[in-house]
Parts: structure tokens; sequence; C-alpha cells
């Protein structure tokens, strides 16, 4: 275990910089439902790529190139005060001319509150806030995995779940371009990790806990529609194969500490009246930090 400090290091390190680049992929999937990835940002331009700040890049040149221009009002004090023999209403109604040509489009707001950045996406997560929940995720799952191989599937996976309760939590949804293949990377990549010596799982076991809790999401979405949606499903399958590298019983803790994450969540808002009873909650960011207390926990006793 003389590597693991190093590994831990390493494993910030790359959690800072895989989070950085998720506000673009988050603010692209962030749509409400039955809408499109969004391809084009306000004012029609574009979107290029995944990674990245979420900012359009066009908007941010247009901008900038604006900001290069000489203000039309530039010296209008100046020439004011050396004409100071002029008529004084006649000086007034220039002045007045004068402010109403240089005043903004827009209305004044506190001197206080900065505006949107120019090139600002309609919804842009903070970026140092994503790559420093990443890069805590990337520790914790190093310190609790050691050097096993099967802690470069953990940390790959890591930036995914970030992205995945980023967007829930935005707007109660998984993208399934995420979470449909997340069972099938999961199972390969842990199938090349059973290969390697040291490692402290089962790919067997991995395999039949995705069926196993893909089927019990699934039971449950066909008993409540309205409480667990299909991408909760979906999801369940890719968490089932993490939890289940490490045996039945880390899948059944994850699968409870997810409800109850989700439980006292809930409830929580409902005491503090921001919710009702019957009022939605993204299941999605619980599930994920279900499977990561079992994670933690399986590969702790591994």
């Amino acid at each position: 275990m003389t590597g693991v400090p190093l590994g831990i290091a390493a494993a910030v390190l790359w959690g800072a910089v895989a989070g950085a680049l998720l506000p673009r992929a988050a603010c692209r999937f962030a749509v409400p439902a039955g809408e499109g990835w969004r391809d084009r940002c306000p004012e029609g331009h574009a979107l290029r790529g995944w990674l990245g700040p979420a900012r359009c890049g066009e908007c941010a040149g247009k901008g900038a190139a604006d900001a290069e221009l000489p203000d039309p009002c530039a010296g209008k004090g100046t020439a004011a005060a050396e004409s100071s023999d002029a008529c004084v209403d006649e000086g007034a109604a220039a002045a007045a001319e004068s402010s109403d040509a240089c005043a903004p489009p827009y209305p004044a707001g506190p001197s206080d509150t900065p505006g949107p950045s120019v090139g600002t996406l309609p919804y842009t997560p903070s970026a140092p806030l994503l790559a420093a929940v990443t890069a805590l995720l990337c520790a914790a799952l190093t310190a609790a995995t050691g050097t096993r191989p099967e802690l470069a599937v953990w940390l790959l996976l890591a930036p995914v779940g970030v992205l995945l309760a980023v967007v829930d939590f935005r707007v109660q949804r998984l993208p399934d371009p995420l979470t449909l293949p997340l069972a099938p990377v999961a199972l390969a990549l842990l199938g090349l990790a059973a290969l390697l010596p040291e490692h402290a799982g089962h790919w067997l076991t991995a395999l039949y806990g995705a069926v196993a809790l893909g089927a019990g999401y699934f039971v449950l979405f066909l008993v409540n529609p309205s409480g667990m949606g299909f991408g909760d499903v979906k999801l369940a399958v890719g968490m089932g194969a993490v939890l289940g590298w490490y045996g039945w019983s880390v899948v059944l803790l994850g699968a409870f500490a997810g409800f109850l994450l989700g439980a006292v969540y809930g409830g929580a808002l409902v005491v503090v009246r921001r919710a009702g009873r019957r009022t939605t909650i993204p299941f999605g960011p619980f599930l994920l930090s279900g499977a990561l207390a079992g994670l933690l926990i399986g590969a702790c006793a591994a």
C-alpha cells in the first residue's frame, strides 16, 4: 500500500481535470424531456464538441470584438466643458440626446450585480465545483480500493456519474447516450480487470448484479411509473454491475443506501415546505450516491 498516497494524488489530478471538462456536456444534455440535446446557443450558433467550458465560442468572439470598438461617447464630456459659453438650454438638450444615444439597450442593474458573461449558454454549471467534486470522488475511491486493478474502472466511470447526477438534478432526465452503454462498458472493463492479478471482485457476480438490480427497478417502474423513471431503470443496470463486482451483499447495501438517501432528501424538502408528498424528485443522484456508498464499503472490505 506504499503507492496509495501517490495514487490518491494522481486520482485527485485526474478527477480535477475530468470534472473541469464536464460543463459543456452538462449544458448540452440538460434539456427538458422530449427535446433533442442542445446543439445551438440562444443566438443560433452551432455548438461543437462535448468537453470544455459551457460557452459559445462565436458569441464570445463577437463580444470581444465589440469591446474593442471605439466608444462613440468618448470625449463628449471634454467637448462640453470647452463650450461652456453655449446656451444652457441647448447644452441640456444636447446632453440628453447624447445620453440617449449612448444608453445601453437594456435596463441598468445594480452596480454590484455582474451580468452574464458573453457567450454563456442557458445552463452553465460551475467548472471549479464539478472539478472539486470529481476530484474528491476519485480520491475516496482510490483510498478505498488501493492499487487493485479495478480502481482504473472506478476512476473512468466517476466523471460519468458526476455528469449524470448534475443533469438529473437540473432537468430530471438521465441521457440515454450515457446510461445505455454504462453497463456494457463497465462489464467490459471489469472483465479486463478480472484478467489481472490482485483483483478483488468477481465478474460473473457483476453480470448477475446488473441483471438483478435492473430487473428490480423495472418492477418498481411497472408498479409506479410516476414515481420511477425509465432512465433510473437503465442507470440501475450499470450500477448493479459495479456493485456486483464485490458481491451480493454490496448490491443490497448500495440499493438500500440509494432509497434511504432519496427518502431523507424528499422528507427534508417536505419539512421545509419546498415540496409536497406527491412532488417528484430526481432519483438518479441518490441511486448513484447509494452505489458509491456500497462501492466504498465493498472495496474497503475486499
